[in-house]
């Protein structure tokens, strides 16, 4: 006979115990520790299951694709993520941090999607029928074929499917949907696992596409047990700085399209519109060079976009010189700091340096390196970068200038907009750069500047 042993698991890495722990020993997760009930012995066997129809496997060839075609959804930059539309019988989960703009994106998808003569139903678990309408009237969502209920119940949910019969369906959000069959509150491991799964379940039986609002945690990871994410289709991200009214949609994980596009939208007053080429967002409007500014041109995804770095450098009489960043890596930049004083002769350890981007973008990736450190050089030697150059590639703490990923898009996009010269690897070194960016006739602002960099 078989002895049944009592184990506890880990719901969200699988650890297991023989005595329940409030905190799991291997991901160190608080409340994810539950009775697995195992069993250890001999076990019956399992019998097999005769198929017949369409459950039998079949040769991949002759499966049709015609029923899983990308269906757009009438907004450019959210298609361009999902690889081209929304394919039916998909799950979606879009995740953000609260007041990125979620729920009014997803508004705007369901009103393009009825005014398409799609039926769609809205179910908000966080806000009552009334405020949804409020926030359609102010976005100009009004559709007639737009559904709207205000659940929290799965139970009820999946009774409104039935009587609605939509076309696609936005759960906002679900980490507030509770289940009877699972214990717990709204928002716990198990039930988001139950919910997920029947709201899946639901999904691929009925070929129906559903989109999923999820919540974040305060490091920027997805609410809920990381199994979520295995069992959806597409995960996108929301993300923006609530400081600036640009929004930015990326994929983390697609099984229909890319994961390197990037939508780039912006908040109006009006709800939320489409940027489809935001190239003029993230420079300045000085009609004269100014010192301490160069243009790069980033990588978003697969969309280059060009961003102006700015620099300024100020004498300081604190023995502990400021670094303030905004946009960019500090740690990069202090690397940056000390290459241009060690490899371009340029004494800034008694200077306070601030960088920052425009339009509040951030750069990560090691291509911006020459902008920044070519900004700096221009504020500390108070010479100006021409406005038809743009600098991009990777500084190493050699002083070398190394060659920046897809440097031919990058190309590309800085002639389209008219920047005719480019400073990138084939310049060599720091120094190098530095000389073709400021010119060879120098005129520094004082002594002091003629001798540190001479």
């Amino acid at each position: 006979m078989a002895k049944s042993v009592s184990s506890f698991r880990c719901s969200e890495c699988g650890w297991t115990t023989l005595k329940w722990a409030g905190r799991c020993g291997e991901c160190q997760q608080w409340g994810t520790v539950v009775d697995a009930g195992q069993t250890a012995g001999i076990t019956r066997k399992l019998k097999a299951i005769t198929l017949v129809g369409d459950g039998v496997a079949r040769p991949i060839t002759h499966v049709e694709t015609d029923a899983a075609a990308h269906w757009p959804t009438g907004i450019n930059e959210f298609d361009r993520v999902l690889g081209g539309g929304i394919v039916p019988g998909s799950v979606i989960l879009l995740s953000g941090e609260p007041g990125v703009g979620k729920s009014t994106l997803l508004l705007e998808v369901a009103s393009k999607a009825a005014a398409a003569k799609s039926r769609v139903l809205y179910v908000s678990a966080e806000e009552s029928v009334s405020q949804v309408r409020l926030r359609a009237e102010r976005t100009n969502a009004l559709e007639p074929e737009l559904y709207i209920a205000a659940e929290t119940d799965l139970g009820v949910i999946l009774g409104q499917i039935d009587a609605v019969k939509p076309d696609l369906i936005i759960i906002d959000s679900v980490q507030t949907v509770s289940s009877a069959l699972s214990d717990g509150s709204p928002g716990m491991p198990s039930q988001v696992r139950e919910v997920a799964s029947t709201l899946i379940r639901v999904a691929k039986d009925r070929n129906l596409p559903v989109l999923l609002v999820g919540h974040v945690t305060k490091d920027g990871s997805i609410a809920g047990p990381r199994v979520l994410e295995h069992l959806v289709d597409v995960v996108c991200q929301f993300e923006g700085d609530r400081q600036t009214s640009l929004r930015f949609i990326r994929a983390l994980k697609n099984r229909f399209g890319p994961t390197d596009e990037v939508g780039c939208f912006e908040m109006t007053g009006d709800g939320i519109a489409e940027v489809p080429d935001p190239s003029g967002l993230f420079l300045s409007r000085a009609t004269e060079p100014v010192d301490g500014t160069c243009v790069t041109v980033a990588l978003e995804g697969r969309r280059a976009m060009p961003v102006e770095v700015q620099a300024l450098v100020t004498d300081t009489q604190a023995p502990n010189p400021r670094r303030v960043t905004s946009g960019v890596d500090s740690a990069r930049v202090a690397m940056l700091l000390a290459v241009l004083q060690e490899r371009a002769g340029m004494n800034l350890s008694t200077k306070d340096v601030y960088v920052s981007t425009v339009g509040g973008i951030r750069l990560n990736e090691p291509a911006a390196d020459l902008a920044i450190a070519l900004a700096i050089a221009s504020a500390f030697t108070g010479l100006a970068v021409a406005h038809n150059v743009v600098a991009f590639g990777e500084i190493s703490l050699a002083g070398e200038v190394r060659g920046a990923l897809m440097s031919k898009q990058r190309v590309n996009e800085a002639v389209r907009l008219g920047f005719t010269t480019q400073i990138d690897a084939a310049c060599g070194s720091i120094h190098a750069a530095v000389a073709l960016a400021l010119g060879t006739t120098r005129k520094p602002r004082d002594a002091e500047l003629d001798r540190a960099w001479g």
